[in-house]
């Protein structure tokens, strides 16, 4: 019935047939015709199908590659309040791709994006805070939008604002907090953050105080390839920290973090 609804006009059925060819719900994938429906509802004012239309453009996806009339999609959907099309201007901005690089236009696009929860804005927002890009620097702006973000479960977000609790960097100082969003970008597979959390057993710092859970995370991040973590590892098999104590798996990782350039692991191979 979409099919019929489209075909008379419906822009609703228009979007959600393109969606249909998009994924190959109902009918045989095609790119091409789900950027046909997707514009014939861009035209009629859709604000979803103007950001696929957007997407598409922007990939060459079913149609031919134009970040013009990325642009222009991305511009019509956003101004109507879609969050992803808002985001997806603001990275076009910052890139300046398809468009005169400008950084206050990324921000603003953003920001647009973030207060209507938008995560991936909501993340960038707060590395263009951190590093005064567009904005006056702020640690304490950039704290905030990186703990929405983590919130959200944003691993790199969660990773961020740890270091800034860690840190004592645009928030009160707080070691538990800290370890506790490390600890949430660790359980998603963050080597920076998985390293972390293991300092923070290591040291008892915000946790209580574990050299088999340091171990843990450490090896997590060692096998991830951290050179830090390795070393790390290496140290808690030499010394049997949290681990049955073996040379072999110490000589082991301080091969590779040393391979990687780690001095302290060179020295002690």
């Amino acid at each position: 019935w979409y099919k019929k609804a489209a075909e008379q006009g419906n822009s609703d059925a228009q979007y959600n047939i393109g969606v249909c060819y998009s994924k190959g719900q109902g009918v045989e994938k095609s790119y091409s015709k789900a950027a046909y429906w997707y514009k014939k509802a861009a035209e009629q004012g859709h604000s979803d199908a103007q950001c696929n239309l957007g997407f598409y453009y922007s990939k060459g996806q079913g149609i031919e590659q134009s970040y013009s009339k990325a642009i222009y999609w991305y511009e019509r959907a956003a101004e109507q309040g879609n969050s992803d099309a808002q985001f997806s201007l603001g990275f076009y901005y910052s890139q300046g791709q398809g468009v005169e690089q400008s950084y206050s236009k990324a921000i603003y696009w953003y920001k647009k994006a973030a207060e209507q929860g938008h995560i991936k804005a909501q993340f960038n927002l707060g590395v263009c805070y951190s590093d005064g890009e567009g904005v006056e620097q702020s640690y304490s702006k950039a704290a905030y939008w990186w703990e929405k973000a983590a919130e959200q479960g944003h691993s790199k977000a969660q990773y961020n604002i740890g270091v800034c609790y860690d840190e004592g960097n645009g928030v009160e100082q707080s070691y538990s907090k800290a370890a506790y969003w490390y600890k949430k970008a660790a359980e998603q597979g963050h080597s920076g953050a998985q390293y972390n959390i293991g300092v923070c057993y290591s040291k008892g710092q915000g946790v209580e105080q574990s050299y088999s859970k340091a171990a843990y995370w450490y090896k997590k991040a060692a096998e991830q390839g951290d050179s830090d973590a390795q070393y790390n590892i290496g140290v808690c098999y030499y010394e049997g920290n949290g681990v049955e104590q073996s040379y072999s798996k110490a000589i082991y990782w301080y091969k590779k973090a040393a391979e990687q350039g780690n001095s302290d692991a060179q020295y002690n191979i």
